[in-house]
């Protein structure tokens, strides 16, 4: 059967990239009109009228993180929510869902994190994240990418000290995801362990302030994670400059 792919989250950062990596002849990305997620009867008839075979869920709500403390209702209802309609839309129409959650969904007390290690995110983002993680994991048909990811180029004009995570750009992960497809069950994208002032100070073209962890509100130690799975992809596929 030849893929028929939808991508949610047209207008996200991330999309801008995916946009020129996805192939556009059976590829076709929207926004919260043409697909609202909140509505199920909506996503359900999107799905079925225009035969889709893969469905990838990038839609949601992520940043700033405080809005998920300042807005919990918000957050359950796009994140856990919205996902679980994409889900039960996606059992009844046979297509397969890939899912973005985040790395930050460990515990991040220790680092090197796998696919298979116990979850208990620090942060209410992580929460809602892990929220529709939840019935991802119930449909089989599904694969659950835990990004690590960044801007790129890094916009940020401050880093933090003192906290290590595995950030790659979101730019180099768009190049991975058409080969993503065939995928299931949990994968970890994202780099190298660094401590995140030195990747920002190395990866950015302007001055980087430094801000010590100890005055950042629930934000992981050590969030960084095993991408063995992931270069192995990278490697079976012979992509190039994918990790920094």
């Amino acid at each position: 059967m030849k893929k028929k792919i939808l991508v949610n989250g047209k207008t996200s950062r991330f999309c801008k990239y995916l946009i020129k990596e996805m192939d556009s002849k059976i590829t076709t990305f929207v926004n919260k009109k043409d697909f609202n997620i909140l509505n199920y009867k909506l996503v359900n008839k999107y799905l079925k009228n225009n035969k889709i075979t893969h469905l990838i869920h990038i839609a949601g709500l992520s940043r700033p993180m405080s809005i998920h403390d300042e807005d919990i209702e918000k957050s359950i209802n796009l994140n856990i929510i919205g996902t679980a309609n994409i889900v039960k839309a996606c059992i009844k129409n046979k297509v397969k869902l890939i899912y973005f959650s985040t790395s930050y969904v460990y515990p991040g007390s220790k680092g090197n994190y796998s696919e298979y290690d116990d979850l208990n995110p620090i942060n209410n983002y992580a929460w809602s994240k892990l929220g529709g993680e939840a019935s991802v994991k119930m449909y089989k048909n599904s694969l659950i990418l835990r990004l690590c990811v960044t801007d790129y180029p890094f916009v940020h004009k401050s880093a933090i000290s003192g906290a290590f995570s595995s950030f790659v750009y979101n730019k180099l992960v768009a190049k991975v995801i058409p080969y993503l497809l065939d995928e299931k069950g949990v994968l970890n994208i994202g780099g190298k362990k660094r401590e995140i002032f030195k990747f920002a100070k190395k990866f950015s073209d302007k001055k980087i302030k430094k801000i010590p962890l100890s005055k950042v509100k629930n934000f992981p130690k050590d969030s960084s994670i095993n991408i063995k799975k992931f270069l192995k992809i990278i490697k079976k596929n012979k992509l190039k400059k994918i990790i920094l």
